[in-house]
């Protein structure tokens, strides 16, 4: 029998996952993030609409007027689509105030926050475990009488089931006790520091279904020792109906759960369901990115930037033979696709894969001088973006360089503080070598007063003249990667304009001088 085989048949792990995303709530507690009540409107919407979620934690109540504009704008959009049961607020045992908060907003669900750990009870509240429990008794009663359900938080659980187990079992039991043992619907389990490790986990939820079979347990994890899915998979191998996410891992301190990477791993690594669209959740990532300003990582998995993307050539050749570096972690599922990046790396798999992509068809001798082109920028450490490569592939097409005459050898371009700008310049032309220095009023200027002096001296020739110079980035292209420079020069009795594309403007202003002596050079070899 597989792993994954005897992973499912553990009689414990279950068939479905409910998930409860707390991007709103809990992800809100990042540093710097506030979300306005129209953006939480907008990503309520898309989690409960669109990537099919099955709860969400969109605030805490009595914050501000702010959460109670959100909360209220998000459950009259709610009541509306049938889904006001799958909108929750954290609630406080307060004799009642966030009961009555979340019922003026139109609210039915509070998630109710009661002590999990005994620490937290006598050092936070300054109440014995009794008294505690008797203020969440009548909070429970009151909320039955107002119409709202309850799911009770256990805050600092992890810290309760390590250092005063005994305290988590009368709490518990107490509450399970009737009449009050329907008024809750699910008891929420969180790692409040972020202190478990998986092990522990499995220790201490297995106790919770050993002494508590019929409960509904969720687990709500934090991210300190970047443990967070490794918990919550470890929590529903041992009981948990349900997991709390947040999108991107947003959370105080080091964040919780990400949604995609928990999704994922559920689904692939164990087989169980949940309800989530996997094809919306790059979508959602992007728009909490935006209004959140906290930046996804590239390498995070599921919804990173680089994450399908395949950089050595050799991958790129292994996906075109029976993708052999393919795994079930499939783009498309995810509302992606793969990419294959350009740069040193990448050799000519990647480039045919970018050049398919575009509709480009070119022969063996063109992709090779494309590819050593995209090798001699990703040697400068710059990015190539597939929007880049039409106007690389123009470039190497349009001037072949086979036939050049006039060849650049070397140079040396320098500017100081309160000195012209210098450069050196060895040139060859015809086969035989020249060499000349000079100044100018800038790199560039500099460089081709020394070209001149070479024509001028040696050759006896006129140089062109400078009739306009433009530099810009390639439509479509990124600021990063490639410059454009396109000179007009004064030539016989018209204009003789030419292109250099590179990722520095003085490069590429020099690649199209060289075109342009390379046309001037032919045009009189032809009349001889």
């Amino acid at each position: 029998m597989g792993t994954a085989q005897q992973v499912n048949s553990y009689k414990r792990i279950a068939p479905f996952v409910e998930i409860m995303d707390s991007t709103l709530r809990d992800g809100e507690q990042t540093n710097g993030v506030s979300f306005l009540p129209h953006e939480k409107l907008v990503i309520a919407r898309k989690l409960l609409y669109e990537v099919n979620v099955d709860r969400i934690e969109v605030a805490s109540a009595r914050v501000s007027e702010g959460e109670r504009e959100a909360v209220t704008r998000i459950c009259h959009f709610a009541e509306k689509v049938g889904m006001l049961e799958r909108v929750e607020v954290l609630g406080f045992v307060d004799g009642g105030q966030s009961v009555d908060w979340i019922a003026q907003c139109g609210g039915k669900v509070i998630n109710l926050l009661a002590k999990g750990s005994l620490k937290h009870c006598t050092h936070q509240l300054h109440k014995s475990p009794e008294e505690h429990i008797s203020d969440i008794r009548h909070e429970l009663e009151y909320a039955a009488q107002k119409g709202i359900s309850v799911n009770l938080y256990l805050e600092d659980w992890s810290n309760g089931m390590k250092d005063s187990t005994e305290y988590v079992y009368q709490l518990m039991d107490s509450l399970l006790a009737k009449p009050l043992a329907s008024n809750i619907k699910r008891f929420m389990l969180p790692d409040t520091l972020g202190v478990m490790n998986p092990l522990q986990v499995i220790e201490y939820f297995r106790k919770m279904m050993k002494h508590y079979p019929e409960c509904h347990f969720d687990f709500h994890a934090h991210n300190d020792y970047d443990l967070a899915v490794s918990n919550s998979l470890a929590a529903v191998l041992s009981g948990a109906k349900g997991l709390h996410v947040t999108v991107n891992g947003l959370g105080e301190r080091c964040g919780n759960a990400p949604m995609a990477s928990v999704q994922a791993i559920l689904k692939d690594q164990f087989h169980a369901k949940t309800n989530l669209v996997e094809n919306q959740l790059n979508d959602l990532s992007r728009m909490v990115e935006s209004f959140s300003g906290i930046q996804v990582a590239p390498n995070q998995p599921i919804v990173g930037e680089n994450v399908f993307t395949q950089v050595a050539g050799v991958h790129a050749d292994g996906d075109s033979k029976d993708q052999l570096y393919y795994n079930e972690l499939m783009p498309e599922r995810f509302g992606r696709k793969r990419e294959y990046a350009l740069g040193k790396n990448s050799g000519r798999a990647n480039i045919a894969k970018n050049l398919e992509e575009l509709g480009l068809e070119l022969t063996p001798e063109q992709t090779r001088r494309v590819t050593e082109r995209i090798t001699e920028l990703g040697d400068k450490k710059e990015i190539v973006t597939q929007e880049d490569l039409p106007y690389i592939v123009s470039d190497v097409l349009k001037h072949d360089g086979s036939d050049e005459k006039v060849k650049l050898i070397s140079y040396v371009v320098s500017t100081a503080y309160g000195l012209k700008p210098g450069a050196n310049v060895r040139v060859e032309i015809n086969g035989r070598q020249y060499e000349a220095g000079a100044t100018g009023d800038g790199q560039y200027d500099a460089f081709v007063k020394a070209l001149r002096f070479i024509y001028k001296k040696y050759l006896n020739r006129t140089f062109p003249i400078l009739a306009n110079y433009q530099v810009s980035i390639p439509p479509g292209g990124r600021s990063d990667a490639l410059v454009q420079t396109v000179i007009t020069w004064h030539y016989k009795d018209g204009l003789l304009r030419t292109r250099g594309l590179d990722l520095d403007q003085t490069e590429a202003a020099i690649k199209a001088t060289f075109k342009m002596l390379n046309i001037i050079e032919s045009e009189n070899r032809n009349k001889k």
